[in-house]
């Protein structure tokens, strides 16, 4: 993947589940299934997995800084969805181990991402339900529309909640919302899941993927190596005590200073001029 010029945009399709757009060094990936808000279906699951791993190449390469992950028409994403043949049967039982479809399929995803070193927009638009929910949270900023909703939907259909729900809403909105989000089951809305802990921002529907697109150009422009390692440290946080998450902020802050970013925000630092950063 070229680094093309910021002005350029380049639309490709990843399959007819997943539409990507390279503007310069940010991705978009927007789930195209819009008839079902969406839904979560095995050949999009692959097909977000197969896309992260490109990306993940582009990062390591600099040619990708920032990720922007939205859905197309009314939602962001309804969930798992419940018609696919591949997961329930004509009598409503599942063709497959859903353990092992979570695997196969949602496990990877999200470490994925949570291991990408570039930061992640979620852009939620419209419903993010179920797996949607947890995808969304999967990125390192949420920003929601308006109208958009967030539904820990799993308790309604007899299921728990996954695709890292019950990792995610603990550490965001604290273990009493969490367990009452998963338990009951209600819909909350974009303004009350921002007073939770689990949105960064909350935009009028009109202005959510402009929104979006500027904090990506500008999380682009930020030292990408050094974005990459908060996100590690911000990741080691979770399983570290304090001695430890010490050393792991002293291992990363030795990488962080012998890069080129840094050399160049300092040098702009003490010139009194804004920063170049190249991502290397």
């Amino acid at each position: 993947m070229a680094q093309t010029d910021m002005a350029q945009t380049e639309m490709a399709q990843t399959g007819e589940v997943l539409l990507r757009e390279t503007r310069g060094a940010v991705i978009t990936l927007t789930l195209n299934r819009p008839e079902v808000l969406n839904a979560l279906n095995a050949p999009l699951a692959a097909a977000l997995k197969d896309a992260f791993d490109e990306i993940e190449a582009g990062v390591q390469r600099g040619d990708v800084r920032a990720v922007v992950v939205t859905g197309a028409g009314r939602g962001f994403c309804a969930g798992a969805d419940l018609a696919d043949p591949q997961v329930r049967g004509r009598d409503g039982a599942p063709t497959v181990d859903l353990g092992e479809y979570l695997r196969k399929y949602y496990h990877p995803l999200i470490e994925l991402m949570r291991r990408l070193r570039a930061p992640i927009i979620t852009a939620v638009n419209g419903s993010a339900a179920g797996a949607g929910m947890s995808l969304a949270l999967a990125g390192d900023i949420v920003l929601a529309a308006q109208s958009a909703t967030f539904l820990q939907a799993f308790s309604r259909i007899g299921l728990i909640p996954d695709a890292g729900s019950t990792y995610f809403l603990p550490r965001l909105a604290g273990e009493s919302r969490a367990r009452a989000l998963a338990i009951l089951a209600d819909k909350i809305s974009a303004e009350q899941a921002m007073q939770f802990g689990l949105v960064w921002q909350v935009v009028p529907d009109e202005e959510l993927q402009q929104a979006a697109q500027a904090m990506a150009a500008r999380l682009a422009a930020m030292p990408t190596r050094a974005l990459g390692m908060i996100k590690e440290a911000m990741n080691q946080s979770l399983r570290n005590d304090l001695t430890g998450q010490l050393e792991t902020e002293a291992g990363l802050q030795a990488r962080a200073g012998q890069t080129a970013d840094f050399r160049e925000g300092v040098d702009a630092f003490l010139a009194k001029r804004a920063p170049v950063f190249k991502g290397r």
